[in-house]
């Protein structure tokens, strides 16, 4: 038997740290790995897999489509690129969207269009304010735009026209606006910094600040999009609406596709000032048409919110259960367990030998991401397994 993990070790740049675990196989929850051991899977590629793993409908549209038309380049018109931008557009407050391949270049993108306004609308107004702790893709722009030192401290100088202030402070976001700020860019939730949230009307007084500054609001959806948080787009749930929005993950339920979304009044790239060769091309645009079509006319998002209330209420019985548990937080299918210590790779480890893969999220939480499609009784067992994993771990907590 092939030792592939040995094989990573002597060809694949050492990057990620990786759970020692070789998957080989995946559907609805459930993966296998190379001994043919079966998980309940909580990380669904990082909330990717909203649909979970090769889920009908998915397989049946890159199917179809792989054996129809692979890559043409925007060159041309392509059918699945423009129904998806159709079903976007039909069910969001916003009015074009451009496809590309992940959701750092949804972001690098979205900033590119508000800067570019800034030059044409806002006399070169160029800054974009972000949050700490945020995360916003691995390139160097966005690595600039992502508030967080451990990120940015190895690509020092990093590229100008960023300021990060705390989150959830709209007085931050206030002091950090000047004449050379052309948008305000945020995520509903800070889902990489630790799945933390904000106050109730922490987004309508960015948004009004925003019309009051005639700025561009973005907001980040890229782990929030698609259902995750019980909507469609998490924007839903918080009174407001978006300049610029941009989706990523969940989008094309583990085919790698992004987009952004913009009004028209924002619209202002001229042909050839922004583009991409396999950004919208037919394969990764006929997946994401099947998940969201799927997901709307399911309404997936219900069972996210229903479920991720279930998810959440086992969770907080835990934390009553175990004092060293000291806060369980997130919305819909996307939540954290925080710890008083740095315990978070012991509980996953004690997940991963019961059979179930969770996300530590920082040294002291875990995240919890499952396909959308998740049942009650899965999380049941989800939950079976963490209260053993954070009993065989007590005893490493300091008291």
């Amino acid at each position: 038997m092939t030792n592939w993990q040995e094989l990573e070790s002597k060809y694949y740049m050492q990057i990620s740290p990786r759970t020692p675990l070789t998957l080989v196989r995946g559907k609805g929850a459930r993966v296998w790995d190379d001994t043919g051991k079966e998980y309940l899977d909580f990380v669904a590629g990082w909330a990717v897999d909203s649909l979970g793993h090769c889920h009908p409908a998915v397989v049946e549209a890159v199917t179809k489509q792989v054996n129809t038309l692979i890559q043409t380049s925007n060159q041309f018109y392509t059918v699945p690129q423009l129904q998806l931008a159709q079903l976007l557009v039909t069910h969001s407050c916003l009015d074009r969207v451009y496809v590309c391949n992940s959701g750092a270049e949804a972001n690098e993108g979205a900033v590119k269009l508000a800067r570019r306004y800034g030059s044409l609308k806002l006399n070169g107004a160029y800054e974009v304010i972000t949050a700490m702790n945020s995360f916003h893709g691995r390139t160097l722009m966005m690595t600039a735009a992502t508030g967080q030192e451990r990120f940015q401290k190895p690509y020092l100088p990093l590229p100008i026209g960023f300021k990060n202030v705390a989150y959830n402070d709209i007085k931050a976001i206030k002091d950090a606006t000047s004449d050379q700020t052309c948008a305000v860019m945020l995520e509903l939730i800070e889902a990489e910094g630790g799945v933390n949230v904000t106050d109730e009307g922490y987004f309508k007084e960015v948004r009004q600040w925003c019309d009051e500054k005639g700025i561009l609001l973005i907001l980040d959806e890229v782990q929030t999009g698609i259902g995750r948080l019980g909507t469609l787009f998490g924007y839903e749930q918080y009174g407001i609406e978006p300049d610029i929005m941009t989706l990523a993950k969940g989008l094309g339920s583990g085919v790698p596709i992004g987009a952004f979304m913009a009004k028209q009044k924002f619209c202002v790239f001229a042909p050839g000032e922004h583009g991409s060769t396999f950004g919208g091309n037919p394969l990764t645009s006929a997946a994401a048409y099947a998940t969201v079509k799927f997901v709307i006319a399911n309404d997936i998002a219900s069972n996210a919110k229903k479920v991720g209330q279930y998810l959440m209420k086992a969770l907080i019985i835990l934390k009553d259960k175990y004092p060293f548990v000291t806060e369980v937080r997130g919305r819909g299918l996307l939540l954290a367990m925080e710890f008083s210590d740095d315990i978070g790779a012991d509980v996953l480890n004690a997940c991963l030998g019961k059979g179930l893969l969770v996300n530590r999220v920082k040294p002291n939480a875990l995240r919890f991401i499952p396909p959308l499609i998740i049942s009650e009784r899965e999380v049941d067992e989800a939950i079976d397994i963490l209260d053993q994993a954070l009993s065989s771990v007590s005893q490493k907590v300091v008291k």
